[in-house]
């Protein structure tokens, strides 16, 4: 039977050998004499933790005096703690004007930022809204208000705190009303499907017969039928001459149980429906304000309208934004194919015109998502994919890729390539990249979009194989003779 060791001999036996190499005694690596220091680069920098009801500040030390210090409450002296109140946000501005404060950084909590962050930047103040994510990865801290203002603030006097990406003032009441507009958007749809629901319940089997129960017959229909209407044959007699089913068709669908609750809840989401439209109408309308505010970026160059391509959809814009989206740009985006009036719209409201803040086009796609991460340990390579979030010109660029691929043009060629290789999801994903770069490089250089052909393509990407396969032919010794044509006979 063993006996057990005593327990200084035991935490002796568990200590961590060195490891001998060969040609070289054992030797423990000599501690360095000195810890690497940080040069401050922000002398001047504030920090600032967000929260709904109260923001704690910190300044460098150096610039309040000791004896200003709440000992009541344990703070030291460069750290404060102000309401959220419109007064207390007057406050802060005021306390980092005396401390001599040229530069703050702010983490990017929820709403809750916006009104302290337009304040500061009004006041003169070089507002940085970091991602709280930065300072999660520059290590980790004993997690407190007041130890996490002093993070915020000494990282930002480092200068390893990076901004994110915000449009000037003047492009943001746009990107506000392009915004609801969406958010109605979403709304209105969650409605669609309570009718869809109500006329289920009631066996209307409008929406198999309809490709859309919104469209204009969809909507003849439910008009009258919330009117009183009952007859089949006199419901159908509303379809429009282009609906794809015949009345007769139509009129068995419309043979319902005619329930007083469902009509009811049919009624309601009808009219929220509608309720929603006029919104998105009244949004149309600044919108097309804002856009006439717009400097003309286009010059003399002539807009040539685009011919519309099917009927006017019910989610589309209220007016005619082609042309002030031109001169807003400078540069006509709908050129491009995939991208319509909506995605231009999208990409204006949300980044504006100025994509200098992106040094490459990789940079840009990056920022929106678009682009696989890089995950690379030992030269050995992981395969990962783009970064999640929610970025509203990704989503946008996404679908006009989707779109793509009933079209015919190079860029529907390269999507079907891609799918063959990858998958229907990773294609898309690196058709919007191809659309991010066209688009920064059009915002950036001002010029033209030139398109190209099917057959251009085909032929660039067989020089590209033909390329690599003498490049393997070489590598292996062996020679690529192309083949003899055959001869006529």
């Amino acid at each position: 039977m063993s006996q057990r060791k005593p327990a200084a001999a035991k935490a002796k036996s568990s200590k961590a050998k060195p490891v001998k190499t060969k040609g070289s005694p054992t030797a423990a690596r000599a501690p360095h004499d000195k810890p690497a220091v940080l040069t401050v680069l922000n002398l001047h920098a504030a920090g600032i933790d967000v929260h709904s009801d109260m923001h704690m500040v910190c300044v460098p030390a150096d610039s309040v005096r000791p004896h200003d210090a709440d000992a009541a409450e344990g703070r030291p002296a460069h750290v404060r703690r102000f309401g959220a109140n419109s007064c207390d946000l007057n406050a802060i501005a005021a306390w980092l004007t005396a401390c001599a404060v040229t530069t703050v950084a702010m983490e990017s909590t929820g709403v809750y930022w916006i009104p302290l962050f337009e304040l500061l930047e009004a006041r003169g103040f070089e507002v940085y809204l970091v991602e709280p994510g930065q300072l999660a990865h520059c290590g980790a801290r004993p997690k407190t208000d007041v130890l996490d203002v002093q993070w915020i603030q000494r990282l930002h006097s480092y200068g390893l705190l990076r901004p994110s990406f915000r449009p000037p003032d003047w492009i943001m009441a746009l990107r506000g009303y392009h915004r609801q507009r969406q958010m109605q958007v979403r709304y209105a749809a969650s409605h669609v499907q309570h009718m869809q629901k109500a006329l289920e319940q009631m066996n209307v089997k409008l929406s198999e017969v309809l490709a859309d129960i919104t469209g204009l017959t969809g909507r003849r229909i439910i008009a009258a039928i919330l009117q009183g209407e009952r007859d089949p044959c006199n419901l159908a007699a509303l379809r429009d001459i282009q609906c794809h089913n015949d009345q007769e068709t139509i009129a068995k669908a419309l043979e319902g149980t005619w329930r007083r609750e469902h009509l009811f809840a049919l009624k309601q989401a009808y009219d929220l429906y509608q309720f929603h439209h006029q919104q998105m109408a009244e949004c149309d309308q600044r919108i097309e304000a804002e856009l006439a505010k717009l400097p003309n970026r286009a010059d003399d160059k002539p807009f040539v309208p685009k011919p519309r391509k099917g009927g006017r959809k019910q989610n589309n814009l209220n007016f005619a934004a082609a042309e002030p989206l031109f001169k807003a740009l400078g540069v006509d985006l709908t050129e491009i194919e995939g991208i319509d009036v909506a995605t231009a719209l999208v990409i204006l409201a949300e980044i504006g015109v100025d994509v200098s803040r992106f040094p490459t086009e990789k940079h840009f796609a990056s920022w929106l998502g678009v682009s696989p991460r890089q995950c690379e340990s030992n030269k050995t390579k992981k395969k990962r994919g783009p970064r999640k979030g929610k970025n509203r010109i990704a989503m946008a660029l996404r679908m006009a890729a989707q779109g793509l691929a009933k079209t015919k043009s190079s860029l529907a060629m390269f999507y079907k390539r891609i799918k063959s290789r990858i998958g229907g999801k990773g294609a898309i994903t690196a058709t919007a990249h191809k659309l991010a770069c066209l688009v920064y490089r059009m915002l950036k250089y001002g010029k033209e979009y030139v398109k190209q052909s099917m057959e251009e393509y085909e032929r660039k990407i067989k020089d590209q194989l033909e390329r690599s396969l003498r490049r393997k032919a070489a590598a292996l010794g062996y020679e690529l003779v192309a083949k003899p044509a055959p001869q006529p006979a």
